[in-house]
């Protein structure tokens, strides 16, 4: 459905570290930087950092998240990890098991270093 999805930086290096540490544990190659932005591709599509081409200050999405699809619980633990390492703040509940009505998901939320709100997801098995 979607062919990339970019989030504002303030700050091109820092959220360039942050992004290589936590999409690495995903198995995504280190970003590209492209003028004022940088992007990690894979199979599935892109997702980049930009500074803001309007000039104006970074801002985040209130109400937004951006979330990555995991293989596993520990891939998401490993993501959030380097998160938590490289100038992420940790946000909602810790790390682990959800239920809802989609059934149980083992999900971790972040915030960039700009403040984007992440979550890491992993559908678990029904049974």
């Amino acid at each position: 459905m979607f062919s990339h999805v970019m989030v504002g930086t303030s700050d091109l290096d820092r959220s360039k570290r942050f992004y290589d540490a936590t999409l690495a544990t995903l198995g995504i190659a280190s970003g590209f930087v492209d003028r004022h932005r940088v992007f990690w591709r894979s199979p599935a599509g892109a997702f980049g950092t930009s500074l803001p081409i309007n000039g104006q200050a970074q801002t985040i999405g209130n109400g937004s998240t951006v979330g990555f699809a995991c293989d596993s619980p520990t891939q998401v633990d490993a993501w959030h990890a380097a998160g938590m390492h490289n100038g992420g703040t940790s946000c909602e509940d810790p790390p682990g098991v959800r239920e809802g009505t989609v059934g149980k998901l083992y999900l971790a939320y972040l915030r960039d270093p700009d403040g984007n709100k992440l979550c890491a997801m992993h559908r678990l098995p029904k049974g």
